[in-house]
């Protein structure tokens, strides 16, 4: 296989001194024995985005490797300090249960402080929630895990917050970029650590984090009337286990019952094909425990332990999964009734969710009077609007589709550990009262309608990926249909343009959004379909959100298989 003399010359600039021998011997057998792999692990250089890096582990500049880290990281030590050039700086990091994800914390750890400014390393592997929470108990500048979320094992990433316990968002994003991009190879890093400048973070961090989680707890009589509620959990090899099982005991949930094949860390992930919440088989061994101990729920949390997904009791007493769009629902419809219940109102709450999740949401909202906010798909834009508004609204909830969720304001990043604890709280409430948390999400489509969503994920391979996925959206555009599943559009909305056209009236109007590149169709009925290319991988992913009148509980299951149907209709329709 013909090397290029560009790849070449990379390749050269890793084969010197400034570069470990095993690394250089790596790369040696690749270039004996593996050429096609040496032309993946260099070819390009591994792009510092928006969310940081994620990539395979391997040698090379197209790799996650201690050299890639440190001039990531050489770049966020630059822009720092010249955000921060009077005072002493401080940066939180912690890491994941993924194969040297310790390795690449420290090697952040060691450059950072080569570079005068002071580290604040967890100990051991944490929860990428309670990073967020530690930037801003610390008083730290920003803040680093390392993590590839729910990615296969050969994946590693490196996502970087800003001092409000958030992921970056512009200026610092761009600005991050721009001096990671400057940085002149592996000779422009410094690697050595000035050990006085790195400290390890204590226990009292944690016992803050649990401290803030108790006060937003609303239903803790109802906790005590159902302390018996039987919950099956699963960390599925990840972080989650350092906190989830005590959260729920703590708030009074006497009967957890752990997935102990899963319990221990291990990026490997060997019980599970992809660790991911979202797929049913991450979460077959917890199904398995929960109908042999006749559990009423269950929870499964990701490596990282921002997301969580979970199962409930339906009136068959079968165990389903509930997707990402019910849970949020349930949440925010929780946590308003809650506090109108209680008289907790003030009149200045809002909620947020990402554009592409369930507009149920916005209903709950729109009934009780609540502002609700729409943003880009990511949890940083819904930390980006709790920025915005911090000190003027109070943030009661929200969320994203895919699983991550947050209530109350002491954490800027969706958080798996407190939505566990909040939707036992809320399991609990239901049984206090007679019903349960599937009779709940009943009750709200008997108000609101019924809303049933899906999300369809097309990857096209080859080095023509992108470029077809891009003449997928380009007709889409140019050619919208007019009529979908039996329901006409009514409006699309380019996010490309930050543009809503009406296709009844031809009026054209802007969208308070910034760009990006997703299209929607808006139904008459309700419904919305969206269309969103991944902006790091060749896929397009197209998110169903179909909307129809509640037949009724005892119907709920024959209705859905119906606008199944009609979901498979639209996609024909689409060509996808």
């Amino acid at each position: 296989m013909e090397i290029s003399a560009e790849i070449k010359a990379k390749v050269e600039a890793w084969l010197t001194p400034e570069v470990d021998e095993a690394t250089q011997g790596a790369i040696k057998e690749m270039m004996a024995n593996d050429p096609k792999n040496l032309i993946e692990s260099f070819y390009t250089d591994l792009d510092f985005g928006t969310g940081g890096l994620r990539g395979v582990m391997g040698p090379g500049t197209n790799r996650i490797n201690r050299y890639t880290i440190g001039m990531a990281t050489q770049g966020l030590a630059n822009y720092i300090k010249s955000q921060f050039p009077n005072s002493q700086s401080a940066v939180a990091i912690a890491f994941d249960s993924r194969n040297n994800s310790e390795f690449f914390a420290r090697t952040a750890a060691d450059v950072l402080s080569a570079n005068d400014i002071r580290v604040k390393l967890f100990k051991e592997l944490r929860p990428t929630p309670l990073l967020s929470f530690a930037v801003r108990e610390l008083k730290c500048q920003a803040g680093i895990v390392i993590t590839a979320s729910h990615n296969p094992p050969e994946y590693n990433g490196y996502k970087v917050y800003w001092e409000d316990g958030a992921q970056v968002l512009p200026p610092h994003d761009n600005g991050i970029i721009k001096e990671v991009r400057a940085v002149n190879g592996i000779g422009a890093v410094n690697f050595q650590a000035k050990e006085y400048l790195i400290d390890y973070i204590d226990e009292k961090v944690e016992e803050a984090y649990f401290k803030k989680l108790n006060e937003i707890i609303l239903s803790k009589e109802e906790i005590k009337k159902s302390s018996n509620l039987k919950v099956v959990y699963t960390s599925i090899h990840g972080t989650g286990i350092t906190m989830v099982p005590k959260a729920l005991k703590e708030l009074g949930f006497a009967n957890v019952l752990v997935v102990e094949q899963q319990a221990t860390p291990d990026g490997n992930f060997p019980t599970v094909h992809s660790p991911n919440p979202e797929e049913r088989d991450a979460l077959n061994l917890a199904l398995q425990l929960a109908e042999k101990e006749n559990a009423d729920m269950l929870f499964g949390t990701d490596p990282d332990a921002d997301r969580v997904g979970i199962a409930v009791r339906n009136d068959e007493n079968e165990l389903i999964l509930l997707n990402g769009n019910q849970t949020g629902s349930l949440l925010v419809h929780y946590q308003i009734s809650q506090r109108k219940q209680r008289n907790l109102l003030k009149g200045n709450e809002y909620v947020a969710k990402t554009i592409v999740t369930t507009d149920l949401i916005e209903d709950i909202a729109k009934s009780f009077n609540i502002p609700w906010y729409d943003t880009l798909t990511g949890f940083k834009y819904i930390a980006g609007v709790m920025r915005e508004k911090e000190g003027k609204e109070f943030f009661i909830g929200g969320g994203e589709e895919s699983y991550g969720y947050l209530v109350g304001e002491f954490v800027r990043d969706k958080d798996a550990v407190l939505s566990s604890v909040l939707i036992a709280e809320m399991a609990a409430y239901a049984y206090a009262n007679g019903t349960s948390l599937y009779g709940t999400l009943m009750d709200i489509y008997a108000q609101y309608g019924l809303y049933h969503e899906e999300l369809v994920s097309i990857t096209i391979k080859g080095m023509d990926g992108v470029e077809k996925i891009k003449s997928m959206m380009a007709e889409l555009r140019a050619k919208p249909p007019v009529s979908l599943g039996g329901s006409e559009v009514v409006e699309v909305r380019d996010i490309a343009t930050a543009k809503r056209k009406n296709l009844k009236t031809g009026e054209e109007t802007e969208m308070d959004l910034p760009t990006s590149n997703v299209l929607q169709f808006i139904l008459a009925d309700g419904s919305k379909i969206s269309a969103r290319p991944s902006g790091t991988e060749p896929k397009i992913k197209f998110y169903f959100s179909i909307k129809e009148r509640f037949e009724g509980r005892a119907n709920y299951k024959a209705q859905v298989e119906r606008i199944k149907k009609r979901i498979d209709t639209i996609r024909g329709e689409l060509g996808v």
